[in-house]
Parts: C-alpha cells; structure tokens; sequence
C-alpha cells in the first residue's frame, strides 16, 4: 500500500489538493464568496506571464474585445479579465526590468516617451491637487497599466515585426467577431436607431467606441490587403477581414468614426505626394483660426440644418453638423460649454483627472440641455481627448496630450520616409494612418481611459516608436549598431 502511494504520490497530491480546493469553495459559497474558483486561471495567467511574457500581450490583446466590466465591490469596477491581467503583467514587466536591466535606453530617450512620461507626472500632481484625490488616482492607476504594458513593455516587444503583426491580428480577429455578432443583431433591428446603437453591447459601450475602434483598425487592415507578401488563402483573409471591418464601420452608424477614416485618407494622400508635416500642421491650424475668426456665420448656418440621426445612411451624414436639434450633437456642446465653465475657474492644475463626470452638473446652462442630458454623470465624460484634459489638468496637461499625438505623427511620417525597408516604410505609414484616425476622433470623443482603446491605442503608438529606434535606415549605420539592429527589418 506504501509503495503504491509512494509511486503515485504526485497524482494523489493533486487529488487531495482538488478535493480540498472544492471542498474549501463550497464551503465559501455559503456566504457568497465566488472569486476562489477564479485561482487556477490565476495560476495558469501567472505561468504563461513567467514562461512566455511577449504571448502574454497577445493573448491580453485577443481577449479585450470580449471583456465585459464587472463589479468587484461597491465603487470598483473592473473590465474582466483583462485589467487584472493588465494589473499582474505591468507588476511583472516592472520587476523584470529592474532585475534584469534589459530595457533599452534609446526607447526612454525617445521624445515620445519623454512626452507620455511628462503627462503621467503631471497627472500624479494633478492628481494630489485633486477636488476628488481618490476617483484622481484610481483614474492615474488605471492609466498606468494601460501605458506601462502597451507602450513600455510593447516598444521593446515590437522590435521583432513578427510581434507587430500578432498583435494586429490577435485583437483584429476577436474585434471581427464582435463585428460579426453585433451586424446580426443590426439587421433584425433596422426600425430602432436607439436599439442600433446598443447592439454591440455588452462588448463596448456603446456606437461610438465601437466605430472608434473599427476606424482605428482599417488603415492598417487596408495595408495587409494590399501587402504583396500576403498570397492565396492569406490575401483572402485579409479582404474578408477588411470587408468585415468596413461593414461594421458603416452600421456603426458613428459619424465621428466616418469623419476620422475620411481625415486619414485625405492626410495619406498629403504624404504620398510628398507635403512636409510643418505645412500640414500650418494648414491645420489655419483651419481652426479661420473657423474661430468666423464662427458666428458657421453657426448660423450650421443651425439651420434639422436633419436629425437616422438609421438612413444618407441622412446620418446630413446630421453630422445639426447642432439646432440632433440630441447627441447638442449634448457635446452641453458638455463642452460645462468643461470650458469649469475651466475657468481652474485653468493651471484643472479639477482633477477623471473627475469631470462627477462635477460637470453643476456647470450645465438649462438653454444649453438636450433631450438625453442628466446631472448623474452616467453617459460619459467631456467628450473630447483634448478638452477633458485642459478641464482635468488645466492648460499643461492639455497641451501635453496635444504633444503625444503631434511627435507620434511626426515620429511615423519620418520612419515611412527613412526605412530601408519599404515593408516597414508602408507600415509604418499604415500605423501612422490608423493612429491619425484617433487623433480626429478625439476632437468628439474620448475613449483612452477604457481598455478597448487603450490597448490598440498605446500599441499602434509602440510600434511607431519601435521602428524609429530599431528600424535600419537608408543613410549608413555604424558597425556599433549594426549588433543592436535585428529583427525588425528583416522579412517574415
């Protein structure tokens, strides 16, 4: 009998174990206590995270678009399963980088990082000077593991361009099947708008993540499309994939996310032909003066436009500057006036980051509310990526946020104009193109304290500075960097 169990010992351990682990779980259940049947996939994430740390990003890239938030406790809400992953991976990369002392130190000189570094402190002293200290550093917390893994972490992972690809594909992919399920939910439901809006609930929130994401997807699927690598079966999936993410783009029914891909197609053509990004911004910003210098007259007229949202297309695309009786157009500048209110009364450290929903009530005007204004503070934030951070972190942080997204466009205009390889040239342009989409949309919306944006966003910003480090480029490089120049270039 000894020797029996002597020779099977490792099989009766894991039975005893089993037995006690149910045993102590049906015992906890009593008193509604679930979360202890959750440690074997803790155990199992925790090895994959020590075994195979790069697949750990993919697979967190692969699930995201499936989470769902859940309800951890009274005023803690998590996105499940992927924050708390995000949580362990970033505790992990942390401790990995000061054991190891592995990181790279040209991706921390890179001025991408200096400027998301900046905006990270100036959100901790914002954070401190707070109306509301511990929604602030919930909102700083969440935000450092959104960056820390995606960008940190994902700027050295993606010096290998086989990375780059995976991690495309493994978020494109379960974003397709959410496309899939939410279009066949769409074309039982064309009579409702209302309920158009929701179908793809209760995977992202509502249309506009859902056409913000797809948006900032395409040009890159645009790019596999064409890629002259891809042959056969390859090309195939590409075109079903582009095809499915056009799809979902258009019964998105989300004009922001129309208005950002048609923004990208027109800034591509900017560059193919050769325009220096300095005339880009000019003309941009000539744009907006000359919109500020005659805004009376563009709000006059904008204002006799009454076509509302419609589930018609055609009509969709007229509403899109209604602001006399289009609810959701009207709620944005409800909302923008009640940021720009609150800002004046503190334009250096701002309310405090992540508190504008909690206090924009009191600052709403009753001329200015729409049909689906509230004073709860349920249906979003201020809107914008850039007008939420001048109201939370005053003019600084504003500014800041304005510096991430200028340095990035201009980080992948130049790899695109100075890769050696014209694979990493083109998709370079194409990571360039879909962060751009962000950019735009960020004018009406802003998603980067969700994980469904966050993880692409801070990615696709990885990847381009990746390839400005790590690329070769056309000019001579010196025999001291030719063994720190690897994977990148070569072709997979």
């Amino acid at each position: 009998m000894f020797e029996w169990m002597k020779k099977h010992s490792a099989v009766l351990t894991a039975v005893i174990v089993t037995v006690v682990f149910l045993a102590v779980n049906f015992f906890m259940l009593q008193y509604d206590f679930y979360y202890l049947f959750l440690l074997p996939l803790a155990g199992l994430i925790v090895t994959l995270f020590i075994l195979k740390f790069e697949v750990g990003l993919l697979v967190i890239a692969l699930l995201t678009p499936f989470a769902v938030d859940f309800a951890l406790a009274p005023g803690m809400e998590l996105s499940m399963p992927v924050e708390p992953m995000m949580i362990l991976f970033t505790a992990m990369f942390i401790f990995r980088v000061l054991v190891e002392r592995t990181y790279d130190h040209r991706l921390l000189k890179h001025p991408v990082t200096i400027a998301v570094i900046a905006s990270l402190v100036w959100m901790l002293i914002t954070s401190a000077t707070s109306q509301l200290p511990d929604v602030s550093f919930k909102y700083l917390a969440a935000r450092l593991w959104f960056v820390i893994p995606f960008y940190f972490a994902g700027a050295q992972i993606f010096r290998n361009i086989a990375r780059v690809r995976q991690f495309y594909w493994c978020y494109a992919v379960a974003l397709i099947a959410v496309i899939v399920i939410s279009t066949f939910k769409t074309m039982s439901n064309f009579h409702d708008l209302q309920t158009l809006h929701r179908v793809m609930q209760p995977f992202y929130n509502d249309h506009t993540a859902y056409g913000c994401v797809i948006a900032l997807f395409m040009p890159v699927g645009f790019h596999f499309l064409l890629s002259k690598n891809n042959k056969g079966w390859l090309r195939l999936f590409c075109l079903a994939a582009f095809a499915l993410l056009f799809t979902g783009l258009i019964f998105s029914y989300s004009r922001a996310a129309w208005i950002s891909v048609l923004a990208a197609v027109v800034v591509y053509f900017a560059i193919r032909f050769g325009m220096k990004v300095h005339w880009m911004l000019l003309f941009f910003g000539v744009f907006v003066a000359v919109f500020f210098v005659h805004q009376s007259d563009v709000l006059y007229k904008l204002g006799k436009n009454k076509q509302d949202s419609s589930f018609d297309i055609a009509d969709q695309v007229k509403s899109i500057s209604n602001i006399s009786t289009d609810a959701s157009n009207l709620e944005r500048l409800n909302r923008w006036a009640s940021a720009f209110r609150m800002f004046k009364e503190s334009p250096v450290l701002g309310c405090g980051p992540g508190t504008y929903q909690f206090l924009y009530a009191g600052y709403q005007r009753s001329y200015q509310l729409s049909t689906i204004s509230t004073n709860s503070g349920n249906r979003g934030n201020a809107h914008s990526e850039y007008i939420g951070p001048l109201t939370e972190q005053g003019v600084l942080g504003a500014l800041l946020v304005v510096c991430v997204f200028m340095i990035t466009f201009v980080t992948g205009v130049r790899v695109y104009r100075t890769a050696a390889d014209k694979n990493v040239a083109r998709l370079a342009l194409a990571f360039t193109l879909s962060l751009m989409t962000y950019y735009v949309h960020g004018i009406f919306n802003n998603f980067l304290d969700t994980d469904k944006l966050s993880v692409p966003f801070w990615a696709f910003t990885a990847v381009i500075v990746s390839m400005d480090v790590f690329a070769e480029k056309k000019t001579l490089i010196s025999e001291q960097q030719d063994d720190t120049k690897p994977d990148i270039h070569k072709k997979n």
